[in-house]
């Protein structure tokens, strides 16, 4: 998978200003009409794009979270894997242009409210994936389905962090370390052998795969 989720450049341009803006003066020295003038709008135009100062760090946030939801929404043949490339087209976002990314996260340590909203803004996309999880499988343990959402975002924060703290992180990274999250749940797609089309199909699945996957699997087969 190689989308990105789409961020509007018009947006981008103002969220850039913002955030320069704010890492050269602090948060909250820094005024509406001051962003309004870096990037060339009005200030009405601000508010009625973003609603605040706070609303503008987490722009980039509220269109990607967006575009996660629409491409959840559309049919995938492996859920589990769908999820691990949500994660994925996310990462590819913000690894497009990591000055901006790595300024946010500067920018965001040093405020502490903007640190409580980034805690709530993780969880919805970790609430995102097990929301889909659960609506793609409804047999699904819930319990399954929110340990996937939570370590997948969690895996996919910490490689984010090691990109925004510098290193030299590439979507791969976050690739094998999501491969080896399938794995530990035993729904890597690798997990099961491909049997020819007239096979006797006797089964045998890792004990860690949830049974709502091993009647999945055995449906695609019986199907």
């Amino acid at each position: 998978m190689t989308e990105h989720a789409d961020v509007s450049p018009a947006r981008t341009a103002v969220v850039r200003a913002a955030l320069e803006l704010f890492s050269a003066q602090g948060f909250d020295s820094t005024s509406v009409e001051q962003i309004a003038k870096a990037a060339g709008i009005s200030r009405s135009t601000f508010f009625r794009q973003f609603g605040g100062k706070d609303d503008v760090v987490f722009a980039d946030h509220e269109e990607l979270l967006d575009g996660l939801r629409r491409y959840l929404e559309r049919p995938h043949a492996n859920p589990w894997t769908a999820v691990c490339d949500g994660s994925l087209m996310v990462f590819r976002s913000f690894a497009a242009d990591p000055e901006m990314a790595r300024l946010r996260y500067q920018v965001v340590r040093e405020v502490p409210t903007l640190r409580d909203r980034e805690i709530v803004t993780v969880f919805r996309y970790e609430r995102l994936f097990d929301e889909y999880l659960r609506r793609s499988m409804p047999d699904l343990d819930p319990l399954d389905a929110v340990g996937f959402a939570a370590l997948v975002t969690a895996v996919h924060n910490h490689v984010l962090r090691r990109l925004l703290r510098g290193s030299r992180t590439s979507a791969a990274a976050l690739r094998r370390a999501l491969d080896d999250v399938l794995r530990r749940y035993g729904v890597h797609p690798d997990s099961a052998a491909d049997p020819g089309e007239d096979a006797v199909v006797v089964a045998v699945f890792p004990r860690s795969m949830p049974m709502a996957e091993i009647t999945r699997r055995l449906r695609d087969e019986l199907d």
